[in-house]
């Protein structure tokens, strides 16, 4: 079989997305598993972008990369799609809608639901809600909301390997809630989503304490936890696989994954960003590239 061709887009132009891109499109590890092809300012273009410094110009310019490598995916020129970092304010700056890749992607490809997941070997972790402030998320946690994200964390988990996927629900308050004596939310929309997952058969626990729920998910027990905001699933898999996690966007028609850092603007254009986190990005989106092309012979 050919090897499956990957978009990597350079993220933010003034941030560390386009060396961490081209280091990684000429890192031994990913030749050796697909055809990398950029996406986003290259050359010249890229020096009308000072290095640590965000601008609209720049946003824009990040967003069009993702916008044509999502197209791109869309009409099979590439089997799947991996992206640096952008910088949220630089894209409202901008007047650019969207929050985030995530948010973008779903719009791109009318993709009806989606959640991020942060893949690792040792813990992976999908987040209910993503880049909202934290006064909203108990009232965006809605059992539709909840049922869905769980639904989907069951239903894409097999592309991993994972065959019967073993989920956990962490509590939104402390200790869950504790039966209501801490906020209403664990018992009144959590515990009924999971009782509704459970009922159609998927094998999730929870809500469980989300001071030891990731504890339990490292020592196997689980094989993914569903976490209710971003701090809370963030985190844990930064602290255990930060520059290993990949983040996935789940959901979407296409495979998109995604480094698990930020622009860096502060060591932006001194040429000693690491590249591994955008390497293990690559790597998984044409494992799972190859995995789907298997699936479909």
């Amino acid at each position: 079989m050919p090897l499956p061709r990957i978009g990597l887009t350079i993220g933010d132009p003034s941030g560390i997305g386009p060396e961490v891109a081209d280091k990684a499109a000429n890192d031994p590890r990913v030749l050796a598993v697909c055809v990398p092809v950029l996406y986003g300012p290259s050359g010249a273009e890229r020096r009308r972008f000072r290095p640590g410094v965000g601008t609209p110009e720049g946003g824009r310019a990040s967003y069009e990369a993702v916008r044509a490598a999502t197209r791109d995916a869309l009409e099979g020129r590439l089997d799947a799609m991996t992206t640096a970092p952008i910088n949220k304010a630089v894209w409202a700056a901008a007047g650019l809608p969207w929050r985030g890749h995530t948010d973008l992607l779903a719009s791109l490809t009318e993709a009806p639901h989606v959640a991020m997941m942060f893949y690792a070997e040792r813990l992976s972790v999908v987040l209910a809600t993503v880049h909202v402030p934290i006064a909203e998320v108990p009232s965006l946690l809605t059992l539709e909301r909840v049922e869905r994200t769980v639904e989907l964390a069951a239903m894409e988990l097999p592309r991993f390997g994972v065959d019967r996927p073993r989920l956990a629900l962490a509590g939104l308050n402390p200790h869950a809630g504790e039966d209501g004596l801490m906020g209403h939310e664990d018992t009144a929309v959590l515990q009924p989503a999971v009782a509704a997952c459970q009922s159609r058969g998927i094998d999730v626990r929870g809500p469980l304490p989300g001071d030891t729920v990731f504890v339990r998910a490292l020592n196997g027990e689980f094989d993914a936890v569903i976490a209710c905001y971003h701090d809370q699933g963030l985190i844990p898999i930064k602290l255990v696989a930060f520059g290993q996690a990949v983040n996935v966007t789940l959901g979407l028609p296409i495979i998109r994954t995604s480094v698990d850092h930020g622009t860096a603007y502060d060591i932006a254009g001194t040429n000693t960003a690491d590249p591994l986190s955008m390497v293990e990005a690559v790597c998984l989106a044409a494992r799972l590239a190859a995995s789907r092309a298997v699936s479909h012979d």
